[in-house]
């Protein structure tokens, strides 16, 4: 099993991926952000959905919102979190190397370093493809990722963060195979009880992430910092690549 596979990694770490605060920023973001600017109508699928952190705040906009997620317990914790929100939204059970729906959307969008994970670089090439395909013409596709020009300003550098509700995590990047994967060591520690895991992702840069979406089909590919639409530069705080597909 694959660690992204591992629904008591979700659960057993879900205070530290998916605290309060992450749910009060999403909020914020898509009322203010010109990247997640949506319409009231506008099919929007988040892909890697977890327990909802942006459904619920675009279908409060209006948008009529699809979450898929490979993991059946985020997807349990985004339809309480629909119910509590009073929103409503399709939940689907799926692989984001498999899902596709042709036409389907104005707006995917892929947040938190979500993209990524498969070893296998055609499989994360073919979960670009699926989201063009499942695209209208004109529809556009947002990867939130930390990319490699930002990240390289801080790698290696051991962190301990304080949870809500109690205890520590301690966590530590290595890179792995000349600077193109990523390990993340995270220890969570709460009274006796101690948790340990280890994720997995690809590291790209701008260039690399911006010719991975030419070959996937994408007409336009832009490149920003932040979700204010800053330029990605040695200001960025995030890599946000937005396809348009023509």
């Amino acid at each position: 099993m694959d660690w992204y596979e591992d629904d008591d990694l979700w659960v057993g770490f879900a205070d530290v991926m998916f605290p309060p605060r992450r749910v009060a920023e999403a909020e914020h973001l898509v009322a203010t952000s010109p990247l997640l600017k949506v319409a009231a109508g506008d099919r929007v699928l988040d892909l890697a959905c977890g327990p909802g952190t942006h459904v619920v705040p675009l279908a409060r906009r209006g948008a009529v919102v699809t979450g898929v997620d490979l993991s059946e317990a985020m997807l349990a914790r985004a339809r309480d979190a629909c119910e509590r929100a009073g929103t409503t939204a399709r939940l689907v059970r799926a692989d984001m190397r498999d899902h596709v729906e042709p036409g389907g959307y104005d707006l995917v969008v892929n947040m938190y370093t979500s993209f990524g994970y498969f070893v296998e670089p055609g499989e994360n090439l073919a979960v670009l493809r699926n989201a063009h395909a499942s695209l209208v013409p004109g529809g556009r596709l947002l990867v939130d990722v930390m990319g490699k020009e930002v990240f390289a300003g801080w790698v290696g550098r051991p962190q301990a963060v304080d949870v809500e509700g109690g205890g520590t995590v301690f966590m530590r990047d290595t890179v792995l195979d000349d600077w193109t994967r990523l390990r993340s060591d995270w220890t969570y520690v709460r009274g006796d009880e101690v948790r340990r895991t280890s994720t997995y992702c690809v590291l790209y840069s701008a260039a690399e992430l911006r010719a991975l979406f030419r070959e996937a089909g994408f007409a336009e590919v832009e490149c920003f910092g932040d979700f204010d639409g800053s330029p990605y530069d040695n200001h960025a705080r995030r890599l946000i690549v937005r396809g348009t597909r023509g």
